[in-house]
């Protein structure tokens, strides 16, 4: 393995931190690198080409207050293949508030368990307000550039898929919705459409938007919602983009008096706004459904009369009955699935006569969905799911979900090794929807080491067809993405 260590930024933790989200598989990291000539066991198929990118986020500075996974700064990981070689890359975002608190070496917001009223900043981003927008969610390769994103609204900040370099803020023709952008934003590969919301305490309190593959925006219309809301994720169709306004959202009187609590009315529907991807606001038609959460959507697609959406219902959407109390743990239940009882779900809305229909389509309990992209708003049949490990954000099994025949295949890696958000590779010239390779980032706790393992999308319960050792242990964290070599 050839390995140059580029930068180590500054971070200020205790010594002796025993806090669960700084420590263990969630250890932070202030080292970043490159490498190339990796250790491999097995061998790198020559048919895989293009990059996978995980986002991470990784604790600097103690708290203001107290310190929440999400709270994190984003930093990427990208492992690219070509012709059988490998190279990987990692690199913290360089949004504003990364490069503000590295230069006051302390933490300057309040994060997302704290009052908007710690922070030390005076100015911040994010749906609520004062946060810091760490950019540390998710991300998405579009026009070439991965872009890194916030789950409660922030710029889009892009890098070099491969090398990672840091390449500034997104606009488009200069232009950037000052509403921010949501994390999830959605790819259509058939077009090289960008989809994207964002959502605040403003009316109307939800925007949509599409960027083509020019990089025009080509549109950005109100979805008028009742009040503040809070949606984590979109789904599209060829023709349709399904947007949502879910009964887990701040409590209004909380919110009057300058607090963000969440609070689930289970005397309201869910609510689903599906509206023409280039259409109006007066083109939306609302569906309603029984009361949920719904972090993540797997995937959506046509069927006759009817739009058809899958995703993982949460039967608990507020752990209730599982709350550890206050203190440094306050919130954290709520990061565990399994508490949640998040399930894959599938909701049908008839485009005639307005109704809706829905039903489970497993009982186990997973997320973070990933899919072939190339069936994304289309009829699909696969999707590769992460296993939640319990009592802590961290997932242990991949699964493929066969959501036709209704059977889950679950890979596990051994005792105390996790796994990351999956992505399915296809291969060069492949032609079936799982004819390709499943990429992850494995990191065993025990061992201390990660790699990047990949597998056989077909038979992912086989030997893996090879295994990357990675120059340094890497936190855990949230979303990946694939971007075929084309796209790079």
């Amino acid at each position: 393995m050839r390995i140059e260590h580029r930068n180590t930024v500054d971070s200020a933790l205790p010594p002796d931190d025993d806090h669960p989200y700084r420590t263990g598989i969630w250890q932070s990291q202030t080292n970043e690198f490159d490498a190339w000539d990796l250790d491999v066991i097995g061998e790198i198929p020559d048919d895989l080409n293009g990059a996978y990118i995980r986002n991470t986020e990784v604790a600097l500075f103690e708290p203001i207050k107290r310190y929440h996974p999400f709270d994190g700064d984003g930093m990427l990981h990208s492992m690219s293949f070509e012709a059988g070689e490998a190279r990987y890359s990692n690199r913290f975002v360089h949004t504003d508030g990364f490069l503000a608190e590295q230069e006051a070496k302390q933490s300057l917001w309040a994060g997302i368990t704290e009052h908007p009223s710690n922070a030390i900043a005076t100015t911040g981003s994010g749906a609520r307000s004062l946060m810091k927008d760490n950019a540390s969610t998710d991300v998405i390769v579009h026009r070439g550039q991965a872009l890194a994103s916030f789950y409660q609204c922030g710029e889009l900040y892009a890098l070099d898929p491969r090398t990672l370099e840091n390449l500034g803020k997104t606009t488009w023709d200069g232009f950037f919705p000052a509403e921010g952008v949501s994390a999830h934003p959605k790819l259509d590969e058939h077009t090289g459409d960008l989809l994207f919301f964002n959502y605040g305490v403003d009316a109307p309190h939800m925007h949509y938007g599409v960027v083509n593959n020019a990089g025009e925006l080509t549109n950005y219309v109100d979805i008028p919602l009742p009040g503040p809301r809070l949606p984590h994720d979109m789904a599209f169709t060829e023709n349709w983009t399904i947007l949502n306004d879910l009964p887990l959202f701040w409590d209004p009187q909380a919110l009057a008096d300058g607090y963000y609590s969440n609070r689930f009315h289970r005397d309201m529907p869910s609510r689903f706004a599906l509206i023409p991807r280039h259409g109006s606001t007066d083109d939306i038609r609302w569906f309603e459904a029984e009361p949920t959460f719904v972090l993540h959507w797997i995937n959506a697609y046509e069927d006759g009369d009817e739009v058809v959406l899958d995703g993982f219902f949460q039967h608990n959407p507020t752990a209730r009955g599982t709350a550890r109390g206050e203190g440094v743990h306050k919130g954290f239940e709520t990061l565990d699935m399994n508490r949640l009882e998040a399930r894959a779900h599938r909701w049908r809305f008839n485009l005639v006569t307005g109704q809706t229909t829905e039903e489970s389509l497993s009982e186990r309990c997973a997320e973070f969905p990933m899919i072939n992209g190339r069936y994304g708003g289309r009829p699909y049949r696969y999707a590769y799911e992460a296993r939640a490990a319990h009592d802590l954000f961290a997932f242990d099994a991949v699964i493929k979900h066969d959501v036709e025949a209704g059977t889950e295949e679950v890979v596990e890696f051994g005792d105390h090794v996790y796994v990351s958000e999956t992505v399915m590779a296809p291969r060069a010239g492949s032609a079936a929807e799982d004819d390709g390779y499943l990429i992850t980032f494995t990191t065993d706790a025990v061992n201390n080491v990660s790699e990047c393992v990949i597998l056989d999308a077909t038979r992912p319960s086989d030997e893996p067809v090879a295994r990357i050792r990675l120059p340094e242990r890497i936190s855990s964290g949230t979303h990946s993405t694939w971007a075929p070599l084309e796209d790079l």
